[in-house]
Parts: structure tokens; C-alpha cells; sequence
């Protein structure tokens, strides 16, 4: 017996999603998911430990856990916009150690709240809209605004959040459940 792939719109719709289903509608899920994952991770980050980098060319544990809270601001500055210029950022755009663990929570939680609301109030139209990258008269790329948002906040954040439960594992401290339960979490 062999097996034909489903389509995807018997996918979509045996996964509760219909073809009339705005874009939001299926992101807005996944954006929760990851958000509410990374909150769970910057809430274990030491603050002792901010300054604690595994190598040279690292960042520190708390710039890693700094840019990760700030991720979030990038879907709102994407909906906001079409076009990034680098240029235009300041003069050090590099991660910044927070002040304190409550610190870092608050700011990602605020830039969460904002991007959600934000995102929320998007139509399709307005996330088919293309969204450009670039430095100076360079163009670096361009995507839809929903392949920026994909690629800048949910992929640049799982990514991060991988890094930093790498960072969390070296120092010891217990890795919350990412996509089911961990060594830390299931003894």
C-alpha cells in the first residue's frame, strides 16, 4: 500500500484551520507558543551570572538574554514600517545587560504585549505587503512583511532561546519544557 501526501488544505482543515482563515488567525497560536516558551527561559536567566559569556566571541548571558527580550520590538517595528535601513540604527546596537532578572521579564513582556496587539489588528493584505532590509543605498533583501515577521521575531527568537538554554545547561541552572519535558523537568 503506498501512501499519497495530504493536501494541505486537508491538513489545515483536520488542524482546525479553514481556507477564509486570516493569516493572524494561524500565527497569532505559534506566536503565543514561542513567546510564552522564551518567557519561561529569561525567567530562569541568573542575574549573578549576566556577565558569565562560554567563550571570547560570545556575548554575555545577560546581553544573549537582553536581545532576546527585545526580539519581540522587531515584529512591531516591521508592521510599523517597510523598510529597515541599518544605517539609521545607533551608533552601538549591540545587546544591552538588563538592569535585573525583573527587569529583563517586564521589558520582554511589554515588547510581547505590543507586538501581539499590534500583530492582532493586521490584515493579510497588510502582511503581503513587501518589507525591505538594508544599509544605506544597499539593498539587502526583500520579503512579505509576514516573512520578515517569521524569519525576524519567531525564528531570530528560537534560535536565541536555543543559545541561551545552552548558556542556562553551562551554568547549571534547570532548563524549563521548550517542546516537551526536559532532563530538568522530567526527573
Amino acid at each position: 500500500m503506498s501512501l499519497s501526501p495530504a493536501s494541505p488544505v486537508l491538513v489545515l482543515s483536520f488542524l482546525g484551520y479553514s481556507r477564509g482563515m486570516a493569516i493572524t488567525d494561524a500565527l497569532l497560536p505559534e506566536f503565543d507558543h514561542e513567546m510564552a516558551t522564551t518567557r519561561r527561559l529569561l525567567d530562569r536567566v541568573p542575574e549573578a551570572r549576566f556577565s558569565w559569556k562560554p567563550h571570547d566571541k560570545s556575548m554575555t548571558l545577560g546581553q544573549l538574554a537582553g536581545h532576546l527580550a527585545n526580539i519581540p520590538f522587531w515584529c512591531s517595528a516591521t508592521l510599523d514600517a517597510p523598510v529597515l535601513d541599518l544605517d539609521q540604527l545607533p551608533a552601538d546596537p549591540r545587546p544591552k545587560t538588563p538592569a535585573s532578572r525583573a527587569a529583563l521579564v517586564e521589558e520582554f513582556d511589554k515588547k510581547v504585549s505590543a507586538a501581539r496587539s499590534r500583530l492582532a489588528q493586521t490584515t493579510d493584505p497588510e502582511l503581503l505587503v513587501p518589507w525591505t532590509l538594508k544599509k544605506g543605498d544597499q539593498e539587502l533583501f526583500t520579503m512579505p512583511r509576514i516573512a520578515a515577521i517569521r524569519s525576524f521575531v519567531m525564528n531570530h527568537s528560537i534560535h536565541h532561546r536555543g543559545q541561551l538554554s545552552v548558556y542556562l545547561r553551562l551554568n547549571d541552572v534547570p532548563i524549563p519544557p521548550i517542546y516537551g519535558p526536559t532532563a530538568d523537568e522530567a526527573a
